[in-house]
């Protein structure tokens, strides 16, 4: 039997080789033809909101990047919709080192988080049409670098993130995209029961997906959301979907995106594991970015 499934797989194998070798020699029969380029502005910018985008910009470009997010408005004028709460910032430089290879670092007030950061563009949508979709990785590792006494060990500190996103530009205006989230915590919350006893903790390890959009009302003004589904369930804590929209602005080398969201953590995989605020109930931030580019 098993020689018999061995025997097909080596047939199978054989086939392919076969027919990439045809497809190989066609190709280089073929009359050589311009380059087929990449659609044009995909996306304005590596963030759109919370989220990273599969746009990885030109080979030497440096980027600055300033996120900020205001409280919740649910206290109303108390704290004038959560202007004056206590806000979330972070800042962040990018730097394009080869084509499609970006590399970058930022700093986040919330447990003064540094995080180190890696995008690689897969595959690029082309202008005819024959590759139509482009795909983007991206990772990053995070240090909670507040004092030694919040931690047990000093590998606690850490957490992981890692995102493949798959985009379409569907016309001038509408460009869609989608993608796969792995979080993953070294240290995770553990609940007690009436004796003060561990009865169990979250999972390390957190599965989400996004689907987010872009669409041009003018060419320097778009209407932006996103949506996060939360797939892991947890023993305690589950987090709250999340749910952004907003207005982006840009010119050619700045971009500014205005928007509403239940999402304060900036660094994703704090957003994906620990999100409490729910829109339904009015936990709503207000939030902008800020990039600039030099390239």
């Amino acid at each position: 039997m098993k020689k018999h499934i061995f025997s097909k797989l080596l047939c199978i194998g054989c086939f392919s080789i076969c027919i990439l070798t045809i497809n190989i020699s066609h190709a280089q029969d073929e009359p050589a033809k311009r380059p087929d380029r990449p659609v044009r502005s995909m996306f304005e910018s590596n963030w759109l909101m919370d989220h990273q985008t599969v746009i990885v910009p030109f080979e030497g470009t440096f980027e600055m990047d300033i996120a900020h997010r205001f409280g919740t408005w649910n206290n109303g004028y108390d704290d004038f919709w959560g202007v004056y709460a206590p806000s979330n910032i972070r800042l962040g430089f990018t730097k394009v080192i080869r084509p499609k290879l970006q590399i970058g670092l930022g700093l986040t007030k919330n447990k003064n988080l540094w995080d180190f950061n890696l995008k690689y563009g897969i595959m690029e949508q082309t202008r005819s049409g024959r590759i139509p979709i482009s795909i983007t990785y991206f990772g990053n590792m995070a240090i909670d670098t507040r004092d030694g006494d919040n931690f047990q060990a000093g590998t606690d500190r850490y957490s992981y993130f890692h995102q493949i996103m798959i985009a379409r530009k569907f016309s001038d205006k509408l460009s869609m995209q989608v993608s796969g989230n792995f979080s993953h915590f070294n240290a995770v919350t553990a609940f007690l029961n009436d004796n003060n006893e561990s009865e169990g903790r979250m999972n390390n390890d957190h599965l989400s997906s996004t689907i987010a959009f872009r669409y041009k009302l003018t060419d320097i003004t778009s209407f932006i959301g996103a949506y996060d589904i939360h797939i892991t369930d947890h023993p305690l804590d589950n987090p709250n979907a999340n749910l952004s929209l907003g207005f982006e602005f840009v010119t050619s080398s700045h971009a500014f995106q205005l928007f509403v969201g239940n999402y304060t953590g900036i660094i994703p995989q704090y957003n994906n594991f620990f999100n409490e605020n729910s829109f339904s109930d009015n936990q709503i931030a207000i939030g902008f970015n800020i990039t600039r580019l030099w390239n």
